[in-house]
């Protein structure tokens, strides 16, 4: 079994609650997902910084991160955090070619 982190946009919350669900039931992989903003409050930058820290540690811990790309779209930050998982070594599997 392989441990993934994914990576989007939050705009695509709802497809990566979905998609995660289909990767542990008919993929055989154990998801760490994002933490998601239900109340959608405010956040600091503080806040922020630590969503991002904490995302970071999560693709250190995972055997591969899985991006959830629609459409093709990958955000900046996501991109950071593939070029991240890229340095530590890790599989980059993108939702678009699986």
């Amino acid at each position: 079994m392989k441990v993934v982190t994914i990576c989007g946009s939050m705009r695509f919350e709802d497809q990566m609650k979905r998609i995660a669900f289909e990767l542990e039931t008919k993929k055989d992989m154990c998801v760490i997902q994002c933490v998601y903003d239900v109340d959608n409050k405010m956040l600091s930058e503080k806040d922020i910084e630590s969503l991002n820290n904490t995302h970071m540690k999560k693709i250190e811990i995972s055997d591969a991160i899985y991006v959830v790309d629609i459409d093709g779209y990958v955000g900046e930050q996501v991109q950071k955090e593939i070029e991240y998982a890229k340095v530590l070594g890790k599989e980059v599997i993108y939702h678009s070619r699986s």
